[in-house]
């Protein structure tokens, strides 16, 4: 996500009624009181993580790698805004960071790369003996999966998925919920990427103002996200509507994926775009760029305990914002129609609703509303993303201080990329069913659910 695109989710749910719940212990003391940071890359997504660590106290930027100077010098001019120290910075050419790598006072780095690259950059941090916090997206190809997951069995070196999404309030509060049984066996889960985001894949080729540059031309996403659309025809962006329902099933947790199928609508809205945007038009060069990517790719997804999935890519047509969650069991359903206001969405549940009626979450969400969210919901307030930022990167440095294990790990970051690449196979093949791999090998029958059990971090 890009500062561009903040507007739509930046504001923070009302906090409401505070109910107290019990308080789930925490799961170590600290054994670490700073950790030392490096980031590798530093575009808008980086700077986001980077805006969050400097308002720690138990963090120290140490160094920064990006070829791009003029990103790096934006980075940088954040933490002299801070009053920090200026970090170390690595801009000699992409592989630069290599020697970031190299240092000896740095524990944990953030990899907020363009995707072709996130799998190089975190194989080698993991090889290098750095904690890795990795940006989401979807894998380029099923092998870089293994990768991910071989690399770190191999070194021992823990990686966390940055899923930010599963740290939404109304969803925590949902899993709160879920927790609790108030739906009921669980049978049915939706969600997606339902952004409109032709702002974000093209612009005026010097800033993110309204264009139609993408490549070489475009600025920021637009320099390298584009591209992905003329090559692939993918559901490209999986892990901000998978991972929260992931985690209200227990994926590689006591469940797991089992198999999936995927087809995809024509390309129209990036052409479109081009031809009636008045920087563009039917004779602009790009106009007779040929876009792959279907403007909308429906994923379906089985579950070993027998549930089902739906997946939506919708990032190309005019829509407003909307990650489309759906939570469905034997005792009611919850469906979301924003971006994670309290009372933007619907609930039903048969032993408290009005007979075939739904409800107004609101009374729901904010009487369930999670621990985290009660412990945090001021320290979250002034962070990206309505607050959500704050705690996917809360809860990797907190897993560092105290040496535990991540909530969302490597097993869930091999499990949510494959969407990727199985999709893509499945469209190809018009819908064909596609085995999704068990990463876990088999460890996921007796692996503990991590995520939201504890009021700490």
């Amino acid at each position: 996500m890009l500062y561009s695109r903040r507007n739509f989710i930046r504001q923070s749910v009302a906090a409401g009624s505070l109910l107290t719940l019990p308080m789930l212990p925490s799961f170590a003391e600290e054994k670490k009181t700073k950790v030392r940071i490096g980031m590798i890359a530093v575009g808008l997504r980086g700077q986001d993580h980077l805006l969050e660590l400097l308002k720690r106290s138990d963090v120290e930027i140490v160094a920064m790698a990006d070829p791009d100077k003029n990103m790096m010098a934006m980075a940088q001019a954040l933490v002299k805004k801070y009053e920090k120290k200026a970090p170390a910075e690595y801009t000699n050419g992409p592989y630069d960071y290599r020697n970031l790598l190299k240092r000896t006072d740095i524990d944990a780095v953030f990899v907020c790369s363009p995707w072709e690259w996130h799998l190089q950059h975190g194989v080698d941090a993991m090889e290098a003996g750095k904690i890795t916090a990795m940006e989401v997206c979807g894998a380029l190809k099923l092998q870089d999966c293994w990768d991910f997951v071989n690399t770190h069995e191999k070194t021992k070196t823990p990686i966390m998925m940055l899923e930010n999404v599963c740290y939404r309030r109304d969803i925590m509060a949902v899993l709160n919920m879920v927790r609790k049984d108030m739906f009921g066996e669980l049978l049915h889960l939706q969600g997606g990427y339902e952004h409109d985001l032709r702002h974000v894949l093209f612009t005026d080729g010097q800033t993110e103002n309204e264009g139609v540059d993408f490549g070489e031309k475009g600025f920021s996403e637009a320099r390298w996200r584009t591209q992905h659309y003329v090559d692939r025809n993918a559901e490209l962006y999986p892990t901000h509507g998978l991972g929260p329902v992931a985690t209200m099933i227990d994926i590689n947790r006591g469940n797991r994926l089992t198999r999936l199928s995927s087809i995809a609508s024509k390309a129209r809205g990036l052409h479109n775009y081009i031809v009636k945007s008045p920087k563009g038009g039917p004779n602009h060069p790009n106009a007779k760029t040929v876009f792959k990517q279907g403007d909308i790719v429906t994923t379906q997804l089985q579950c070993e305990n027998g549930e089902t999935i739906v997946l939506t890519h919708d990032t190309s047509l005019p829509r407003p914002y909307n990650l489309g969650f759906r939570v469905q069991g034997t005792n009611g359903l919850w469906q979301d129609f924003h971006s994670g206001e309290a009372e933007a969405g619907f609930i039903h549940f048969a032993d408290k609703s009005p007979h075939h009626e739904w409800e107004n979450p609101k009374k729901y969400i904010e009487e369930h509303d999670h621990p985290l969210w009660k412990k945090y919901e001021s320290q979250s307030t002034t962070s990206g993303h309505g607050g959500m930022d704050f705690f996917v990167d809360n809860a990797f440095i907190e897993c560092i201080k105290r040496d535990v294990e991540f909530p969302l790990d490597v097993y869930d970051l091999a499990t949510l990329y494959a969407i990727t690449p199985l999709s893509e196979k499945s469209i190809a093949e018009k819908g064909q069913l596609q085995e999704i791999p068990d990463f876990t090998k088999g460890l996921w029958k007796t692996r503990k659910r991590i995520f939201g059990v504890s009021g700490e971090f």
